[in-house]
């Protein structure tokens, strides 16, 4: 059994990311351990994401767009992110590039899939799923999918399906991205929108998205998509589909557990990178991997910052509520969000980085009457929660990065 200073359980996305962001910060001291059953290469995801340019992730980016689209049934608004600008990612090049950092580490690798983390306190020994021991580490920092620590009072998913769409001649805008086109047909207890990545005039991701209590049928998304694509007045006959995505992610004011023992931290929607209220994880989850690489080139834990501010997802908790209820519809909910904050302001809060001051200017955006309504009504399910504790959820919906990371 090999001795390590640092078990990474996981090469998915934020597995990916923790291996670059090491090689960035120039760690090179440490026994580093990379385990997970599947040795990930090619496309099998993509991440949409907000930020400014000349980040580490810029040599990868498929696309990026300074302006991009919100549409609602009351109207088109084109939003300019300037200084930020909305970017595609798609997973070859995250997953070469950290294949290349597990080199460069002189990192080993397990091929076997991961059951019990034994910490005691000292150090971690990583359990094959037969229970045999595969390696002891100092540190485990494990990005498998795991549920919340107690049950939410609301719990939604985040469920998608896109195709990648490519046309024989121009259809496709390359200069401005869809973010969320919300004439799609609402769900019953919901909200559905649709939204376009167009990487050329001729190649697109054009993708159906739900936020609500359960995911559809194959034939249901497919209905959804020829549904949107008709609203784009796209001519899916002379269209080819090249690759399809699927994804599912947990929407949820259930709180996860970052640190479930003194030696492992949790990464990605297990860690809290997933925003509660859009099911968005790829900027937290980038965040994360920078806290830990920064952590221990400088000799210290490799313990993340929380994703989000806790008032943060006191505001989600507030928000899926109004939403689950129905006490405010989606489309409007979002509508007054970008008709009455700037563009920059609105993403910004959804990447869990704006002040107190602006949290407040967000807020007053909102329908009172029913958040407030919400409020109370979270307020008294949390008093409940504490007098009567329910027991842990048994599962959780697998985390699939897409528009969310995803």
């Amino acid at each position: 059994m090999d001795n390590v200073d640092l078990a990474v359980v996981g090469g998915g996305g934020a597995g990916s990311l923790v291996l670059a962001a090491l090689d960035r910060h120039g760690v090179r001291d440490l026994r580093i351990a990379v385990v997970d059953p599947v040795r990930k290469r090619g496309q099998d995801r993509t991440w949409a994401f907000w930020g400014t340019p000349g980040t580490d992730l810029e040599p990868m980016l498929s696309a990026s767009w300074r302006q991009v689209e919100v549409t609602t049934p009351a109207g088109q608004r084109r939003l300019d992110l300037a200084p930020l600008r909305y970017a595609m990612l798609r997973s070859a090049p995250v997953y070469e590039r950290a294949a290349e950092a597990q080199r460069r580490l002189g990192a080993t690798r397990a091929d076997a899939a991961v059951g019990a983390l034994d910490d005691d306190g000292g150090s971690v020994t990583v359990r094959d799923a037969d229970g045999a021991a595969l390696l002891r580490a100092r540190w485990v920092l494990d990005s498998r999918p795991r549920p919340p620590r107690r049950a939410g009072r609301t719990s939604w998913l985040q469920h998608f399906r896109g195709w990648w769409l490519e046309s024989a001649g121009p259809v496709f805008d390359p200069g401005r991205a869809v973010l969320m086109d919300f004439r799609t047909r609402q769900p019953a207890r919901g909200v559905s929108f649709g939204y376009v990545l167009p990487v050329s005039d001729r190649y697109a991701l054009v993708e159906y998205t739900e936020f609500s209590p359960a995911a559809l049928t194959d034939a249901g998304y497919d209905a959804a998509l020829r549904g949107y694509a008709d609203l784009l007045g796209l001519d899916l006959t002379a269209l080819t589909v090249r690759e399809v995505e699927n994804g599912v992610i947990p929407m949820t004011d259930g709180p996860f557990e970052p640190r479930p023992s003194p030696r492992v931290v949790r990464l990605g929607t297990a860690g809290g990178a997933t925003r509660p209220s859009t099911g968005f994880t790829f900027s937290a989850m980038h965040r994360q991997a920078d806290d830990i690489a920064r952590a221990l080139a400088a000799g210290r834990d490799p313990v993340p910052r929380p994703a989000y501010p806790r008032r943060h997802l006191w505001m989600d908790a507030v928000a899926l509520r109004a939403l689950d209820r129905g006490a405010v519809g989606g489309p409007e909910f979002f509508d007054r969000l970008f008709d009455r904050n700037p563009a920059q302001r609105v993403l910004r809060f959804l990447d869990g980085a704006t002040t107190p001051a602006e949290d407040l200017a967000v807020m007053r955006s909102s329908p009172l009457l029913p958040m407030t309504s919400a409020v109370v009504g979270d307020a008294g399910g949390r008093l409940r929660a504490r007098l009567r504790p329910g027991p842990a959820p048994v599962g959780t919906a697998p985390c699939r990065a897409g528009q969310a990371g995803s």
